[in-house]
């Protein structure tokens, strides 16, 4: 089965050591299987996948057991790696112009942080030209107000033209909608 042609996933962070904080990701394995079931059905339409993987010199730091992509998550040869030192993976990486390559206009956001770089993404694909779909219970956080934030998150950025979509209402077969 073909997929979008315009379309993309983009999986922002899903790295070991964010699961392994001192507070839990809120719903992570709610989060994990949303993630898997986006990425299967990516895959098996042809839809491009990106995962971004951040570093930094603190908890991240390039190599470590901490910074690999989580456990669950099995990248395909033909999938993209995208590294990135900022929030926002449109900012000093090859991602702009990898979608660009490939003709994506669409890019549909899942990860973590939630109030971080899953944000910052959204608003740098946005500020990019390419319309955006944030997979509302696909993405997470750490925080103790983890809910809430997510909640305002979606607000904010549905106000900003990203478009909310739940799991079961991705479609990569029809442009992810």
């Amino acid at each position: 089965m073909t997929g979008s042609k315009d379309c993309a996933l983009l999986v922002v962070d899903v790295q070991q050591g964010l699961f392994e904080k001192a507070t839990p990701i809120y719903r992570a394995e709610e989060l994990l299987e949303n993630i898997t079931s986006l990425i299967d059905q990516a895959h098996s339409t042809n839809t491009p996948v990106f995962y971004i993987q951040h570093s930094d010199s603190r908890s991240l730091v390039r190599g470590s057991p901490e910074w690999q992509l989580h456990s669950r998550l099995q990248p395909l040869s033909t999938d993209n790696i995208v590294h990135k030192k900022s929030g926002n993976a449109f900012e000093e990486t090859t991602l702009d112009g990898s979608l660009r390559a490939k003709n994506i206009t669409t890019v549909v956001v899942t990860g973590l942080v939630t109030h971080g770089c899953v944000r910052a993404t959204c608003i740098g694909a946005l500020k990019s030209g390419y319309k955006v779909i944030l997979v509302k219970d696909a993405h997470s956080n750490f925080s103790n107000q983890a809910a809430q934030r997510i909640e305002e998150v979606n607000q904010k950025l549905s106000e900003k033209n990203v478009e909310l979509r739940s799991t079961a209402m991705v479609d990569f077969r029809k442009g992810a909608v």
